[in-house]
Formats: structure tokens, C-alpha cells, sequence
């Protein structure tokens, strides 16, 4: 037998070892999806994904292999997506292979990727738990050092230093093992990160302050090497929290699926399956109440349908025998058979999600200076320390010296100060809009907001209330209005209750009222048959305005009132329209109504772009079509059918009455009615961007300065450490700067750049 330890074969074993932990080749080809002929894409979660590097590691190493034609990773989810192709060279394709090759590359463990995956995150709660240890050891290594810079005597100071070193030791092993074990797998791996830097300057910083208490040396770095890890935690959290928001929209979405169907037998039987066996030809029972599990037909029965997943609209839509209905619709009043005509992969919500997923993976392509700059940071810093190291120990024939020299230039150049730069502006500004009643979910949207110069409004439930009201100046018989709204308050229909509320406490009483699913409210009574709904249901004469809805009282067929009802504007919509107009950004509309009801909209807010009548799937176009030519969109949106707009503009805004799905999908989420949120954030969120930048120079700066006085000698660990952490003092104060700016809830000033006209015609 022979041995051999060439390059990978540790990683085989490994592998062979994991290997029942791993999805089978079977699981893998079933669960992939065939996206061209030839070609299929497999969705894997890898947990372990943290940082820019991560995402460059494993990208190269896959698009490697003959068999990939393209890799992406997104670093909020933690997903990579492969495109595969299903023979190469005559050779079938073994999906395995991807999942070894993630494995081999960067030591991650991949598995399938699921929307039903559990929604806890360990991670974030560990690494809050490591923050408090390393604050709460730092805090007191710190009260024992001032004792020891005062003078204290040599037996008290050492006896500080061991308290101090036991204090320490165990911080360092629970705080900074996300640093260990991350530069371990890189170094394992061959390759490097910015946490290898890093976990050396911990590990050599203690040693040294450990050499030095064990031989009565009057210096040691037990307080510089905890606050370093303290700083170092507080920004590795940050950033996780941040990045984290971006899961829940995916995973809400999908919640909206039923996990089953009743299926009707050809002998008249009913079997409950999972969703996943639901096949096309299938006949589905749907109770009302239930939301539709897969596309299909109607094949008996009628109801009113929840359409707000497919056009956002509050407005119910009635549909019957020989209907097409979308997966994921709520069917609201009566029960249904159905046809199915796709199987749940194939059908309308699967279909939103996977734009959701295509708009998130495109959105992790956005890189932060500091994670394109780990490839060349990392390697840069182990080489000025190695060289410090050798030339002083050869020059200066002090091996000891050149150590500490060493460890100094590793700690003057950790990336805190770089690592906080981006993090606690973001921060600071978020807590500024918070004041203001507006939640930012996703730290990186407030860079991309700053970018944008062109918004596009969802209609119902943004640009307006979502709640219907009667219009203003209709000549209403008070009488009438009382016995519409009696027939009003049995209904949940959103017309029905607006007339109600309008009503008040002058509804009359009705019993026995029933309601016909899409054409409204019916009693008969000792003077006739009282219809309320709509006018073919109720008669009378012809519409008298498309731009309004509509609703008719009548009595045995003759009209008696007929209630005209418009969606309140939301309150300064149009002066923050105007406003943004006026600071040179290029505003419209993009709304699943009615076009008649959207050109009335824009015509009163002076917005001369609009579209109308547009499925989720023509928002995502129209905001790639933006996107295609340069501009960067800003999506202002509350639906679950603007979920997918709302991931695949440049930045997204969503009013807290949104759907749940569509304030996930949102970076930025605002609480109260006033459409001033969208100016205010984009105000707050330049001025950020102006902060992070200053912050960058400081950082660079620092650096340029620091390094040469290190590597000349003139810096002990412990000054590295005070500098190092004054650096990102410095950081922090020029963030908080932010708090103190006058005037960001009152003015938005103009874009250097606006191209308002430009996009019209893009959108025309």
C-alpha cells in the first residue's frame, strides 16, 4: 500500500468521511431546474460564506470545472447558484462534484437549498454572546492596567499581569474563535483572508504579554489584545445583522404556498397530498379561505379572488367555470374545483420567488471597497511583518525586539478601523431614520440609495391609502346610504366596508342577507329585493366614470343610489413628488390597475410617466429595462405582487402597511402615512455616503502613516494597540458627525446629476 499526501487528498478523505452528510447525486438531479436545453441549475446553501474572498473562492473554483457554465454566489442568503451543463464530452454530469468542489476549495459544507430552511440564526446569537465576554474582559483587563500604568509596585504588577493573562486566555478562545477557525480553513486551504492577520496578531500579541509576565517584564498587552478582539466583534456582528435581513423576504414568500392540495379521485374520493405531487390534470378541491396551490382552471363553482400577489390590487376580482387562476391567490368566499395546469415548480409563485432569488443573487454582486480589497490586504500585511521580522532580527541582532516589532506592524495595520468604516456610518444613519419613523433593513441600501436618480411608485397602498372612501360632492339621499350600508356591514369586501364606515351609526338593520361571490349583497324584505354590488348585478344605467370604482343600490332591479368611491392619497405625496422633481430625479408609476385609474393619478400628481395594467413579471422588466441603460431605480412598492420589483430595483421602499412579503423584500421600510419618507432617506443616506467615504481616507490614511513609524521601530504592541484603536475612535466620531447635521429632515439638494428626461424616454 502507498501513502501520499498530494494536494487534495486530505480533502478526499475528508469528504469520504462527510460524505453521508452530503445530498445524494439523485436528490441533486431531481432538485435541479432545467433552465436551456442542455443546461440545468442547481441551488446549493453554503452557511459558511462571510466574506468578499469567500465569494471570489469559490466562483473561481467552480466555473473551473468543464461541466459549469456559470457560478454566482450571494453572500445574503449564503446561496450559490450553478448552471450546469448535463454532458460534457460524451460524459454524464455527476451534480456531486459541485458540492465536493465547494468543499475542497474553501472547507464549506453545501447542501440543498431550501425556502423552508429554519429561520434561526445561531451564528448572529453567538456572535453577540463573543462581543459581551471579550467587552466584559476587556473592561477589566483595562481596570487592572491603570493600576499598572501608575507605577505599581513589581509584585503587584505581576500579579495584575497573571490576573490579567487568566482573564484573558479564555476570552481569546470563546470571543475569538470565529477568527481562529476561519484563517485555520483558509490557511488549510492555501489560500488567505483578513482574518488570518488578524488571528495573528491575538495569538502573538498574548504570547509575548505571556513571555513577558512569566519573566517580570514591566510591559504586557493583555488590555491592547481583548480591546482589539472587542472592536473586531462589534464590527463582524454589524455586518451579519445587516446582511442577514435579506432571507426573510424569500422564505415569507414561499410561506404563502399551501403544503398540500385535496385531490378529487375519478370515483368521486378525495386524497390530501403534498404540493410536491400535485401534477398538471389534477382536480383540486379549494374551501374558501384556502390560498390556491398550484396554476389551474376553474372547473365548477365561483368566487371572489384576493388578486393583490398578481396586480397588487385591493379591489377583489371575481372568477368562474373556465377561468384561469394563479398559484398562490386567495380565494375568498365560495368553494371551487380546479384543473391543475402546472406543477407547483412551474406555477405563479414559484415564479415570484425565483425572481426574487435571480434579483437577490444579481444584488450580491455589489461589493464593499473593504471586501474587494481582502485579496491584496491579507498578504500585503504577513509580508510587511515578515520582512519587519527579518530585517531587524538580522540588522539589529535583537531576535526579541524583532518580534515585538513584528506583532506591532500586525496589530498598527488590523483592519478595525477599515472593517467599522462602512458598518457604524450605516449605523448612525439608520438610528437617524428610525427617529423618523423609517426602518432601514439591509446596511449596503443606503450606499445604493445615494446612487439613484430615477423612482418609480407602485399605485394602491403608496402613492394612495389602499382604502377606498366615497368621493367627495356626490349627491347621496341620506336614507339610502343608511340602507347600504345595513346591506354593507355583512360583507368583507373593501368597497363594502368603506360604505359602511361612511354609514356610521345610521345603517339599518338587515337579516337573512346573502352574498353572491363577485357580484355583491342581496335581501329580500317586505317592500322588495334590496341589491347593493355592482351595476350589472344591481341594474341601472351606464358607468359614469372608468376612473372610479363603483357600487349600486337598488330595489327590485331599479336603481336607487349609485356610490362612487376613489383611493385616498397618501398624505404629502405630492408634495414629496414634487420635490424629488424638483431635485432632478425622474419619477413614475408603476401600477397592476387600471390604466383609466392610473392616468388620473399621474395627471393629479403632474407625473408624465406611467404604465399601467403590469404583472409582477413587467415591473421586474421595466425596472431591468432602467437598469440595462444606466439608470439606478429606486422601487417604492407595498404589494406581494411588487415583492420581485422591489428585489430587483438598484434600492427598494415599502410603507409598513405593506404585505409581509413586500416589507422583507424592501431595504428600507417607513411607519407612518407621509410619503416624505422616500426625500428624507435619500437626504440621510447621501450624506452617509459622504461620511463612509471620509471614513475610508481616514482609514488609508492612518495606515500610510502608522506603518512606517512601525516598521522604523518607534511603535510597541501596546502603542500599536492605542493607535489602532484611535483610528477607529476617529472612525466612530466622524460617523456620529451625522447626528449632529442640521436640516436632513427639511431639505433634499439637488443630484449632481439628473437625467429625468433621459429615462421618460427609456420608458416611453
Amino acid at each position: 500500500m502507498t501513502t501520499c499526501c498530494a494536494p487534495g487528498t486530505e480533502g478526499a478523505v475528508e469528504l469520504e468521511r462527510l460524505s453521508h452528510a452530503l445530498p445524494s447525486t439523485e436528490e441533486l438531479v431531481l432538485s435541479s431546474r432545467q433552465v436551456q436545453p442542455g443546461l440545468r441549475q442547481t441551488d446549493l446553501s453554503v452557511p459558511g460564506v462571510h466574506c468578499g474572498t469567500c465569494i471570489t473562492t469559490i466562483e473561481k473554483a467552480l466555473q473551473a470545472l468543464p461541466e459549469v457554465e456559470r457560478a454566482r454566489v450571494n453572500l445574503s442568503t449564503k446561496r450559490v447558484s450553478v448552471v450546469w451543463k448535463e454532458t460534457v464530452d460524451g460524459r454524464k454530469t455527476d451534480p456531486l462534484d459541485l458540492v465536493q468542489t465547494i468543499h475542497r476549495a474553501t472547507g464549506y459544507d453545501a447542501h440543498l437549498f431550501s425556502n423552508a430552511e429554519d429561520a434561526g440564526d445561531r451564528l448572529q446569537r453567538d456572535l453577540i454572546r463573543a462581543v459581551a465576554v471579550s467587552g466584559f474582559a476587556a473592561a477589566n483587563i483595562m481596570l487592572l492596567s491603570v493600576s499598572v500604568w501608575s507605577g505599581a509596585e513589581a509584585s503587584t504588577r505581576d500579579l495584575f499581569h497573571w490576573i490579567s493573562a487568566m482573564i484573558a486566555a479564555p476570552a481569546l478562545v470563546y470571543a475569538g474563535r470565529f477568527f481562529y477557525q476561519s484563517a485555520w480553513n483558509a490557511v488549510r486551504h492555501g489560500r488567505t483572508n483578513m482574518d488570518v492577520p488578524i488571528a495573528l496578531a491575538i495569538t502573538l500579541s498574548y504570547a509575548v504579554s505571556l513571555w513577558e509576565t512569566m519573566h517580570h517584564g514591566q510591559h504586557a498587552w493583555f488590555d491592547a489584545t481583548v480591546s482589539l478582539l472587542f472592536f473586531l466583534l462589534i464590527g463582524r456582528t454589524l455586518d451579519h445583522v445587516m446582511r442577514d435581513r435579506a432571507r426573510a423576504a424569500i422564505s415569507g414568500l414561499a410561506r404563502l404556498s399551501p403544503r398540500g392540495a385535496m385531490v378529487l379521485a375519478g370515483d368521486g374520493g378525495r386524497e390530501y397530498r403534498p404540493i410536491e405531487e400535485v401534477r398538471p390534470g389534477d382536480r383540486l378541491m379549494i374551501a374558501a379561505g384556502e390560498r390556491i396551490p398550484v396554476d389551474g382552471m376553474v372547473e365548477s363553482g365561483s368566487s371572489d379572488f384576493d388578486l393583490s400577489i398578481v396586480n397588487g390590487e385591493s379591489a377583489p376580482a371575481v372568477a368562474g367555470p373556465g377561468d384561469a387562476v394563479q398559484g398562490g391567490v386567495l380565494n375568498m368566499t365560495g368553494s371551487l374545483v380546479i384543473r391543475a395546469t402546472a406543477a407547483a415548480r412551474d406555477s405563479f409563485l414559484a415564479e415570484v420567488i425565483s425572481l426574487m432569488e435571480a434579483a437577490e443573487g444579481g444584488r450580491a454582486r455589489y461589493r464593499r471597497i473593504a471586501d474587494r480589497a481582502a485579496q491584496l490586504y491579507s498578504p500585503a500585511v504577513h509580508l510587511l511583518a515578515i520582512v519587519a521580522f527579518v530585517c531587524w532580527g538580522i540588522f539589529g541582532g535583537d531576535w526579541k525586539q524583532a518580534m515585538l516589532i513584528a506583532i506591532a506592524v500586525l496589530i498598527i495595520t488590523c483592519p478595525c478601523a477599515l472593517g467599522l468604516a462602512v458598518p457604524v456610518v450605516q449605523v448612525v444613519a439608520a438610528g437617524r431614520l428610525f427617529k423618523n419613523g423609517i426602518m432601514v433593513k439591509d446596511g449596503s441600501a443606503m450606499e445604493r440609495l445615494a446612487e439613484v436618480d430615477a423612482i418609480m411608485f407602485d399605485k394602491t397602498g403608496t402613492l394612495t391609502l389602499g382604502r377606498p372612501r366615497l368621493v367627495d360632492g356626490q349627491d347621496i339621499d341620506p336614507g339610502y346610504l343608511a340602507l347600504a350600508g345595513g346591506l354593507a356591514m355583512h360583507s368583507r369586501h373593501p368597497l363594502s366596508q368603506a360604505l359602511y364606515r361612511s354609514a356610521s351609526g345610521s345603517a339599518a338593520r338587515f337579516a337573512g342577507v346573502s352574498e353572491l361571490p363577485g357580484q355583491g349583497l342581496e335581501v329580500s324584505t317586505g317592500e322588495g329585493v334590496y341589491r347593493l354590488g355592482n351595476r350589472r348585478f344591481a341594474g341601472g344605467g351606464a358607468v359614469p366614470s372608468a376612473e372610479l370604482s363603483e357600487v349600486v343600490l337598488s330595489l327590485d332591479g331599479e336603481e336607487l343610489q349609485s356610490f362612487l368611491f376613489e383611493d385616498a392619497l397618501r398624505p404629502d405625496a405630492a408634495a414629496a413628488v414634487a420635490g424629488l422633481d424638483a431635485a432632478g430625479f425622474a419619477t413614475g408609476i408603476l401600477s397592476g390597475d387600471r390604466a383609466p385609474v392610473v392616468k388620473a393619478l399621474a395627471r393629479r400628481l403632474g407625473v408624465s410617466l406611467w404604465k399601467a395594467e403590469l404583472s409582477p413579471r413587467d415591473k421586474v422588466d421595466a425596472v431591468a429595462e432602467l437598469d440595462c441603460a444606466g439608470t439606478k431605480v429606486l422601487m417604492v412598492g407595498d404589494g406581494i405582487n411588487d415583492a420581485p420589483a422591489l428585489a430587483a430595483a438598484h434600492v427598494s421602499i415599502a410603507p409598513a402597511t405593506a404585505a409581509d412579503v413586500g416589507r422583507q423584500a424592501a431595504d428600507f421600510v417607513f411607519m407612518h402615512d407621509s410619503l416624505n419618507a422616500v426625500p428624507l432617506a435619500i437626504e440621510v443616506s447621501r450624506r452617509a455616503g459622504r461620511l463612509i467615504r471620509q471614513n475610508f481616507a481616514l482609514a488609508i490614511g492612518y495606515n500610510v502613516i502608522a506603518v512606517p513609524i512601525a516598521l522604523a521601530g518607534y511603535a510597541t504592541p501596546l502603542i500599536a494597540a492605542v493607535a489602532m484603536s484611535t483610528s477607529s475612535i476617529i472612525v466612530v466620531a466622524n460617523a456620529l458627525r451625522l447626528n449632529r447635521l442640521a436640516g436632513v429632515e427639511r431639505k433634499l439638494s439637488v443630484p449632481a446629476a439628473s437625467r429625468p428626461v433621459a429615462v421618460e424616454a427609456r420608458l416611453a
